[in-house]
């Protein structure tokens, strides 16, 4: 029993021994075919890093004012006979917006205009008669002096009737309307706003040291969020004299045509001033750019480096990624400006940018290359 118990185990551990040794030179197999095996190549877009010509600007936020704007109000107290306007509506220089209760100063006007042609007479009859020294001189003094009161007296009361008349006092747009027909007004009480929409103002802020680089007349360029993919240019009418000693900032003026009046009194806009002399700049998409809080970084496209014959299984080399840190400028529209770390000609990859790694290979395809403008303009659906 001894004898076929060992020579059993024997057997076991012969069939244990070749089932390993066939294992092992399979695993061994494994590992050398993975050895020479290479990943294929990623596919990607690319773009040169180009040199261009950007205009300067000076940014900065600002705000819309109308170049006349009030808000009419009553000058004297009286009760409110007659509207005259429409809420919202354009108006002229001039016309007729809310008239008040003149009946008592219309009454006493025709006996005003009676007392100063009774004065003017009797001032005519004294001129005459002093001619031929009738009268004494304090009697032509006094016929003058009662002359001029009837005729101020008249003045005066044609005046209130004017201020209880109230008329735009320029040509514009009317805002909401405050007051109601048969209701008794005082003196400041509003009565509706009126604003000269175009052309507008644009009033913003810029450094002191900026100062020099400014004059009127430079082009402004105003973009704001109520009208998305839109700017409007106009031109710079006043550089503020004094500077704000608070802040050391400079207010600037400028003047914009808006003849749709789409931007409206009170709007906040971003602002950009124009300088004369533009600058020479290497760009890149934005896409291009890996950013990081370590620092930001894109990948060169390259010819790989000279390097020992590849297994014949192997894929060819092709191009290879390298990673390069970069310093970035301003950003306009789907490009990015490249302070340093890269040189006009090199070529970026364009997209994915987030999957890629350094020394990586890669085969180029343009295909697919998204269209990369520095004004995009978003299409209407």
């Amino acid at each position: 029993m001894k004898k076929r118990f060992f020579i059993a185990f024997i057997g076991v551990l012969a069939v244990a021994g070749i089932l390993a040794g066939i294992k092992t030179l399979q695993i061994n197999k494994m590992v050398a075919q993975s050895a020479g095996a290479h990943p294929p190549p990623e596919p990607v877009t690319t773009a040169q890093v180009a040199a261009d010509s950007w205009e300067s600007r000076l940014t900065a936020v600002g705000s819309l004012s109308a170049v006349q704007g009030v808000t009419v109000a009553a000058e004297l107290s009286g009760k409110v006979t007659k509207i005259a306007f429409e809420p919202g509506t354009k108006v002229a220089a001039g016309d007729l917006l809310v008239r008040q209760d003149t009946s008592a100063e219309e009454a006493l006007l025709p006996g005003a205009e009676a007392a100063v042609a009774l004065a003017r007479t009797v001032l005519n009859r004294a001129r005459e008669l002093l001619a031929d020294q009738a009268v004494s001189q304090a009697e032509m003094d006094a016929a003058l002096a009662n002359y001029q009161k009837a005729l101020a007296d008249e003045k005066n009361l044609r005046a209130t009737i004017a201020k209880k008349t109230i008329r735009a006092p320029f040509a514009g747009r009317l805002g909401i309307r405050q007051v109601n027909l048969g209701q008794m007004l005082e003196a400041g009480n509003e009565i509706v706003t009126l604003q000269a929409l175009d052309p507008v103002f644009v009033d913003f802020l810029l450094p002191q040291q900026d100062l020099n680089r400014l004059a009127t007349g430079m082009v402004v360029r105003v973009a704001t969020n109520a009208l998305p993919g839109k700017v409007v240019e106009g031109r710079i009418t006043t550089i503020n004299p004094k500077v704000e000693e608070t802040t050391r900032n400079i207010k600037i003026q400028g003047t914009i045509s808006n003849p749709g009046e789409q931007l409206r009194p009170g709007m906040y806009v971003d602002v950009a001033v124009v300088l004369p002399n533009p600058r020479d700049v290497l760009v890149i998409p934005v896409t291009s750019v890996l950013y990081a809080p370590y620092g930001d970084s894109v990948f060169v496209v390259e010819a790989p480096k000279e390097q020992a014959p590849q297994p014949q299984e192997g894929p060819p080399a092709g191009k290879v990624l390298r990673q390069q840190f970069v310093h970035l400028g301003e950003k306009r529209g789907d490009f990015v400006e490249i302070l340093s770390g890269l040189q006009a000609g090199e070529t970026v990859v364009t997209t994915g940018v987030f999957k890629l790694r350094n020394g990586q290979a890669v085969v180029v395809d343009n295909s697919l290359q998204p269209d990369f403008k520095l004004n995009p303009r978003p299409e209407n659906n």
